[in-house]
């Protein structure tokens, strides 16, 4: 539970990127061996991608970086419970573990809305814990959001 924490914090820190540039704060790490091998943030506005969520950016460039698309002895974390795009990318990715701060009520793929990782329906079970530092991570969206909806905005 110490590294989960340690690791949703560079997670945070990461969405916090996303807030500057005006994103949705979500951030993700993907952790090999005690180790970031991926990271990423939110970037839908900036590159106008709708694949361009925190966890893609991050399944991408740990993969570049471990010259595989199988992360198999990965972990991922994101301050964002995954949506079904990134459910889906995790279980194709072969990621074991799923990590998450915030539960996604709306959206949520890894257990608010869907059960997409560890269903057993698919070809590759992903263990998920959720609500690691949940509240830090929740109010940050909370917190964006009110401010765009302040300046009339999301």
């Amino acid at each position: 539970m110490i590294d989960d924490e340690r690791f949703m914090k560079l997670a945070l820190a990461e969405a916090r990127q996303a807030a500057e540039q005006d994103e949705v704060p979500v951030g993700a790490v993907v952790v090999h061996e005690g180790r970031i091998v991926g990271r990423g943030f939110n970037q839908r506005e900036l590159l106008q991608d709708p694949t361009a969520h925190a966890e893609m950016i991050a399944i991408t460039a740990a993969a570049n970086g471990l010259e595989s698309w199988r992360l198999v002895d990965c972990r991922l974390y994101v301050t964002l419970e995954p949506c079904l795009m990134c459910a889906g990318a995790i279980v194709q990715a072969r990621i074991p573990h799923l990590i998450y701060g915030a539960a996604d009520p709306k959206a949520g793929a890894c257990g608010s809305v869907y059960r997409i990782p560890d269903d057993g329906l698919t070809n590759h079970v992903v263990s998920i814990t959720g609500g690691v530092l949940a509240d830090q991570c929740g109010l940050m969206l909370v917190e964006f959001f009110q401010a765009q909806r302040r300046l009339g905005k999301k």
